[in-house]
């Protein structure tokens, strides 16, 4: 399975902080170990043109990124420490995002061993997101015509705040997110379809959601590829997640996504999102059951093709 991945994607943060780079690294090892992704298939990228982020972030922000930095208060609402390091790591990751899109467009299928930041509006970070790698991809892809509508299945247990603002009012782009009703952002925005959980979800009500929405979605909007924000907080003992969900439940729901929207016949976008389960080793683990679900259903098909082929 073709995915992206730059050793930048780890950031060294200071010690005791609570976001896990660590489960950067670890997730592709995990997926070479495992068979997933082989030779040839880690999809190397570079920073993210400044033009490309232009058509999402505003001009007040990214000269901020760019110039001077952030402000304290401003590093605060974001939840890392600013540096020119952390601009090459997020312009890295949407990069990412970008290259998966357009090989997933190729193929079918495709991902990004990080991405997912959700929290990220047009005017600010926020949440551990300092770009939205989403939507920039969204808005390249459409600015090169390569797309005209695009679906967020966001399945992280907060909510998109800034991919709904982002695309608020935009009838091309269609965000669906699954989320804890008490759960951050306090202030959530709007959008297309919000569904609030409360706290404690586990399997059966998690999996019942998500089987009554996302196929009527795909029905009745016309999707040209779908991003998958396959975050693994929703898993129980999550240190921010506060839903129950198993390790079999995890992954039958990354299995509904990828056969839902495989079976529409529609391009998909993996990416990481959130975790934060007891240890980077733990949350790199969860994070790879997408990638492993993916693969099994490329096999799947690329073995019905060759049966029909045969016969």
């Amino acid at each position: 399975m073709k995915v992206s991945h730059h050793p930048d994607y780890f950031l060294p943060l200071p010690e005791g902080h609570p976001f896990p780079m660590a489960k950067y690294p670890r997730v592709l090892e995990l997926l070479r170990e495992r068979g997933v992704v082989g030779p040839g298939d880690v999809l190397e990228p570079a920073e993210a043109a400044p033009e490309d982020l232009a058509r999402v972030h505003d001009a007040r922000y990214l000269g901020k990124l760019f110039g001077d930095g952030l402000t304290r208060e401003e590093e605060r609402r974001l939840g890392v420490p600013w540096s020119v390091r952390l601009l090459r790591r997020s312009r890295l990751a949407v990069q990412g995002t970008l290259d998966a899109a357009r090989t997933a467009l190729a193929l079918g299928v495709a991902g990004n061993l990080a991405g997912g930041t959700h929290h990220a509006f047009a005017d600010r970070g926020e949440g551990f997101c300092l770009l939205n790698d989403v939507a920039v991809a969204i808005r390249a892809l459409q600015a090169e015509r390569a797309i005209a509508h695009a679906l967020v299945v966001d399945l992280d247990v907060h909510q998109g705040n800034g991919t709904a603002a982002i695309f608020a009012g935009d009838p091309a782009v269609f965000t669906f997110s699954i989320h804890g009703e008490r759960n951050y952002p306090l202030q959530k925005m709007r959008s297309t379809l919000d569904v609030a959980l409360p706290d404690g979800t586990g399997d059966e009500q998690y999996l019942a959601a998500l089987a009554q929405h996302l196929p009527a979605i795909l029905a009745r909007f016309d999707a040209d590829l779908v991003f998958y924000l396959a975050g693994v907080d929703v898993a129980a003992g999550d240190r921010y997640g506060r839903f129950a969900l198993g390790d079999a439940g995890v992954r039958a729901r990354d299995r509904f996504v990828i056969d839902a929207v495989r079976d529409a016949g529609l391009p998909l976008v993996l990416t990481l999102a959130g975790g934060y389960a007891a240890s980077a080793e733990r949350t790199a683990a969860l994070h790879a059951i997408a990638f492993e679900e993916a693969a099994a259903r490329a096999g799947r098909d690329q073995a019905a093709r060759a049966r029909g082929a045969g016969e």
